[in-house]
């Protein structure tokens, strides 16, 4: 009878901390962190380095570098949710963690402790990398205080983190490869057709607190236009690169990107003409993500 209780009093505390390690974990969009470290990783060896061994690869420097996107990414995210507590009550109940699980207080000390160790980190690798960073920091407080409640304003914000992203190895070595630069810009086109989406699928939530986001301001047939304005010119983009690898023998790449990038891009197209409820953005948010992942795996084919 004793040893029953003395288990059952050693598990619940165990419980009681897996919940809370999948609670944070929630809170930082421990996926997304981990995308941004592979896409870092694939970018410096794929793209700027595909030649050299991965003790050069995995160097210190670029360790810090990975240490600093990820403590800035995961910083925004914090900040995002304790200023998005309300919202995030109406649009994603079962999602809500800050003022929840996590103490308000502690969320902001997190938020800054991070975006400090961030700046710093980079700093120390160059002044131009902690500027990034630095404006990266600033963009996202200034996202969650005020840009992501004006229409088109914070989807762009957001889009333009996530090029920058991927061009922060190149920022680090300089070797003036201009691949990086067309998967910036894919990143950048695909992230604000996938804000705008989430724009439609929050719009109950914003409504009730003063937002102005593209489809409250002006409706959500018209955003979808804008969506699919953004939506095209990555189609034009990614079909210029399939036919750009494919006529200089790049035979993996090309059909990589023609089967796995450019036909659910057009997949994506279609639904979200047809989108017309929140079930179906949702659907159309979550696809998003898995176009930029075979995007950002494409780049195994340039070694």
């Amino acid at each position: 009878m004793s040893l029953s209780s003395s288990s059952a009093e050693s598990v619940a505390p165990a419980g009681e901390a897996g919940g809370r390690g999948r609670q944070l974990a929630r809170l930082i969009r421990l996926p997304n962190l981990l995308m941004m470290a592979l896409c870092l990783l694939l970018v410096r060896a794929c793209l700027l380095l595909p030649h050299a061994s991965w003790p050069q690869v995995l160097a210190p420097g670029f360790g810090l570098l990975v240490l600093a996107a990820i403590c800035i990414g995961a910083a925004g995210y914090i900040i995002n949710d304790y200023y998005d507590v309300k919202i995030d009550a109406i649009n994603r109940p079962g999602r809500l963690v800050v003022g929840r699980a996590v103490n308000r207080r502690h969320a902001m000390l997190a938020h800054l402790l991070l975006s400090g160790v961030g700046v710093v980190a980079s700093g120390l690798l160059s002044p131009l990398l902690g500027l990034v960073n630095l404006g990266s920091a600033l963009l996202l407080w200034g996202y969650s205080v005020r840009f992501k409640r004006v229409a088109l304003v914070g989807n762009v914000s957001i889009a333009t983190l996530t090029g920058a992203l991927v061009l922060l190895p190149e920022l680090q070595l300089q070797t003036g490869s201009g691949a990086v630069w067309g998967y910036a810009l894919a990143a950048f086109l695909l992230t604000v057709v996938r804000e705008i989406v989430k724009d439609v699928e929050d719009m109950r939530g914003d409504a009730q607190h003063d937002c102005h986001t593209l489809p409250i301001v002006w409706g959500v047939p018209r955003t979808k236009w804008v969506a699919g304005f953004f939506l095209a010119c990555l189609v034009l983009l990614v079909a210029g690169a399939a036919h750009n690898a494919l006529a200089s023998h790049q035979t993996g790449l090309g059909l990589w990107l023609l089967a796995l990038v450019l036909g659910p891009l057009l997949v994506l197209a279609y639904h979200l003409r047809r989108a017309d409820r929140r079930q179906h953005f949702a659907r159309l948010s979550a696809w998003c993500k898995g176009v930029m992942l075979a995007g950002v795996l494409s780049m195994l084919w340039l070694v």
